[in-house]
C-alpha cells in the first residue's frame, strides 16, 4: 500500500485551517505536517517496544524509532511508523533527500526483535513464556506466564504485529484455549478464545490479519484448519482441511499461504501441504520433505519455509515461489530434537528446546542462517530444559 506524502501534506495543510476539524483530526494532520516540514521534531521513541498502543487516539500519527541519539533525519537504521488500523505500520522512503514517496512495509511473519518460547514440559508441565533477543546471541529470560500450564501447543505459534499466541496443548486435559500475550511489555497471557476442537501437537501459521492452527491430535489425528482473528478476541472457525489428518506437523507462513509439513498419520509423513490466506479453502499437496518426519518445527524466511528437528536433526528448506520438494540444507546441533519450538527472525531460523536422546529435555537455542545453507549453531539457553513448547516472534 503506497502513500504519496506530498499529496497528503497538501491535503493536511488545506484541512488544518478548517474549523470543522475535531481535535483528534487536528492532531493527526499536525503530526503529518510536522513530520514532513520539521523532520527533526517528529516524536521519537527508543525502540519499537516503547511505542504506545496503536488505537483510535493516535490513528494516523507518524513517529520515529531512533537508531542513535544524533537526532538526524533518517539516521542509518532508524525507522518511521504510522498508527494504522490498530497497528504500527513501518514507512519506508526512497532516500534521505526524497520524502515525496513513502510505502507501508508489507506484513512480515518474521520478527526483528525477539523470539518467544511458551509452555512445554520439563520435568513438569510449564506455563513459562521465555524471551530471547535476535540482535545478539544470548540466553532467554522468563517474561510471563500462560493462563494454564500445558505441553504440546504446537512448535510454531501465531504472531501478529503486536501479540504472540499459544493455542491448544495438554495440561492436564487436551485444551482448546487460545492464549495471547503482548510484545510491547513483558506480561502474562490472557485467554482470548477457543479452537473449534481441543487438540495438541498442532501446527501454527500467521497471515497479516489471522492466526491459523492445522492438524494435531484430538486425541486422534485431525485434518482441521482453524482460523482466528488478530483484530479482536474471538473463537476460531473451521475454514478447511489438510490433505491428510496428522499430528505433529511443522507450520510455515509466506505472505500469501500457510504450510503444514510432515507429521504423524500414524506413521511419519513427508507431505508439504499449502492453503491460501486470501480465502477459506482446503490445503493441497505441493511437495515432499527429504524424509518422513513428525514432531519437528517450522521456520519461515521471506522466500522459503524450513522444517527442522523432530525425529532427525535435518534442516529442510522449500520455496514459497513455486510448488516443489524440500532440500536438506543443514543440521541442528543435536542428533534428535523432538517437539522443539520454532522462531523466525528476518535473517535466521531458531529451534529451541525439545527432547534429546535418553528422553532428556533440552534448553538449547539453535540458530541457522536464511542467507546461506549451513548447519545451526548453539547461541543460548532457555530458562529451563523443556519439550512440546510453542514459538513466536516479533
Amino acid at each position: 500500500m503506497a502513500i504519496n506524502i506530498q499529496n497528503l501534506l497538501s491535503a493536511a495543510n488545506a484541512k488544518i485551517g478548517v474549523a470543522a476539524v475535531d481535535a483528534a483530526d487536528s492532531a493527526r494532520l499536525a503530526s503529518l505536517t510536522n513530520f514532513v516540514n520539521n523532520h527533526r521534531n517528529t516524536q521519537t521513541f527508543a525502540s519499537f517496544a516503547s511505542l504506545p498502543t496503536a488505537d483510535s487516539s493516535n490513528f494516523g500519527q507518524i513517529v520515529r524509532v531512533a537508531a542513535d541519539s544524533a537526532g538526524t533525519y533518517l539516521d542509518s537504521g532508524s525507522t518511521f511508523y504510522v498508527s494504522y488500523v490498530n497497528q504500527w505500520k513501518q514507512v519506508l522512503f526512497s532516500s534521505d533527500s526524497d520524502v515525496t514517496v513513502g510505502q507501508f512495509v508489507p506484513y512480515k511473519f518474521q520478527g526483528s526483535n525477539f523470539g518467544y518460547a511458551s509452555g512445554g514440559y520439563g520435568p513438569v508441565t510449564s506455563n513459562v513464556i521465555d524471551k530471547f533477543p535476535f540482535s545478539s546471541d544470548a540466553n532467554a529470560t522468563d517474561v510471563g506466564d500462560l493462563t494454564v500450564a500445558r505441553e504440546g501447543p504446537g512448535g510454531t505459534g501465531q504472531s501478529s504485529s503486536t501479540n504472540g499466541y499459544t493455542s491448544g496443548g495438554y495440561g492436564p486435559v487436551i485444551s482448546n484455549v487460545i492464549d495471547k500475550f503482548p510484545f510491547a511489555s513483558d506480561a502474562n497471557a490472557t485467554d482470548v478464545g477457543n479452537l473449534t476442537q481441543s487438540r495438541q501437537r498442532l501446527a501454527g501459521q500467521s497471515s497479516e490479519n489471522n492466526g491459523y492452527n492445522s492438524g494435531g491430535a484430538a486425541p486422534a489425528s485431525t485434518n482441521v484448519i482453524d482460523k482466528f482473528p488478530f483484530s479482536s478476541d474471538a473463537n476460531a472457525s473451521d475454514v478447511g482441511d489438510l490433505t491428510l489428518a496428522r499430528s505433529g506437523p511443522a507450520g510455515q507462513s509466506s505472505s500469501e499461504n500457510g504450510y503444514a509439513s510432515g507429521g504423524g498419520l500414524p506413521g511419519t509423513s513427508n507431505i508439504i501441504d499449502k492453503f491460501p490466506f486470501a480465502a477459506d479453502a482446503n490445503a493441497t499437496d505441493v511437495g515432499d520433505l527429504t524424509g518422513t518426519y513428525q514432531d519437528m518445527v517450522g521456520q519461515s524466511s521471506a522466500t522459503h519455509g524450513y522444517s527442522s528437528g523432530g525425529t532427525s536433526n535435518v534442516i529442510d528448506k522449500f520455496p514459497f515461489a513455486s510448488d516443489a520438494n524440500a532440500s536438506d540444507v543443514g543440521d541442528l546441533t543435536r542428533v534428535n530434537t523432538i517437539n522443539p519450538a520454532g522462531q523466525s527472525s528476518t535473517v535466521s531460523g531458531y529451534t529451541s528446546g525439545g527432547n534429546e536422546p535418553g528422553n532428556t529435555t533440552s534448553n538449547t537455542i539453535d540458530k541457522f542462517s536464511f542467507a546461506s545453507d549451513g548447519n545451526a549453531t548453539d547461541v543460548g539457553d532457555l530458562t529451563a530444559g523443556r519439550r512440546k513448547l510453542a514459538g513466536t516472534q516479533y
